[in-house]
């Protein structure tokens, strides 16, 4: 999988930090990387310290083994796609295999998603009687739109990775002995970028989908002007002005 340079000391999870980004994987492949309290806990763990860590910049999501996350065997919300989306940092999903249930919440609190061509994706929780509890309603909504949300919740409705792209569920389908090398590519790109205007960005729409669109023009506008403070926005237009590549600091 992806080459390691500073490994996080977890078991159910592997968190491999690099110069500026750092790959979460979900280790429990021998039980198709079910969530367990755990597994559950180490994630809370992890995106806690990613999120106070500024030499990591991005964040990619996987799984070890054939299967990205084949869902929960807790009975209660245990917060593992909260603490995923909590992270001001871009994160991409690399869907290594089927992400059911609770998995499929999980790659929703991405904000990039690859997934490798015949992976499964599905909320299969209405044939048990259940519910997603971990913000899979909420975010399947934004995401593919309230009609395909309630087919699929209502059903248990199984999509391939291709399926899934052509509803917008996912951003890209890869062959599998392609998915690391396009999800390091990814980060590594915008790793690059200025850090500050990615969380701005990212922030501006999170929270701009639950506001009116004025209100989010006016987040927008705030978060805008604020950059004009930093000196990545020095950066970037002394790096343009000298015709070279801008460093930015995250400052």
């Amino acid at each position: 999988m992806f080459s390691k340079r500073e490994i996080m000391s977890y078991s159910a999870v592997i968190c491999d930090k690099r110069q500026n980004f750092a790959v979460i994987t979900l280790n429990r492949p021998e039980s198709d990387n079910v969530i367990n309290q755990q597994l559950a806990q180490e994630m809370v763990d992890i995106c806690r310290e990613l999120n106070e860590d500024e030499e990591v910049r991005v964040v990619v999501l996987t799984g070890a083994g054939g299967v990205f996350c084949g869902g929960s065997e807790l009975a209660v919300p245990c917060g593992v796609a909260a603490a995923i989306a909590s992270l001001e940092k871009p994160v991409v999903a690399a869907i290594n295999g089927d992400a059911l249930g609770q998995g499929l919440e999980l790659v929703l609190s991405c904000d990039i998603r690859l997934a490798v061509s015949g992976a499964k994706l599905s909320f299969p929780q209405v044939t048990k009687g259940i519910l997603p509890m971990d913000g899979g309603t909420q975010r399947l909504a934004r995401i593919a739109g309230r009609g395909k949300a309630l087919e699929m919740l209502f059903t248990g409705e199984t999509l391939t990775a291709e399926e899934a792209y052509n509803v917008g569920l996912v951003n890209k389908v890869v062959e599998r002995e392609a998915l690391v090398s396009e999800a390091e590519t990814m980060a590594t790109d915008l790793a690059g970028k200025a850090p500050i205007a990615l969380r701005y960005a990212k922030e501006a729409v999170n929270k701009g989908l639950d506001v009116t669109l004025e209100q989010g023009l006016r987040l927008e506008a705030d978060l805008y002007f604020l950059l004009h403070t930093t000196d990545d926005r020095t950066e970037g237009i002394r790096a343009f002005q000298e015709k070279r590549s801008p460093d930015f600091k995250g400052r």
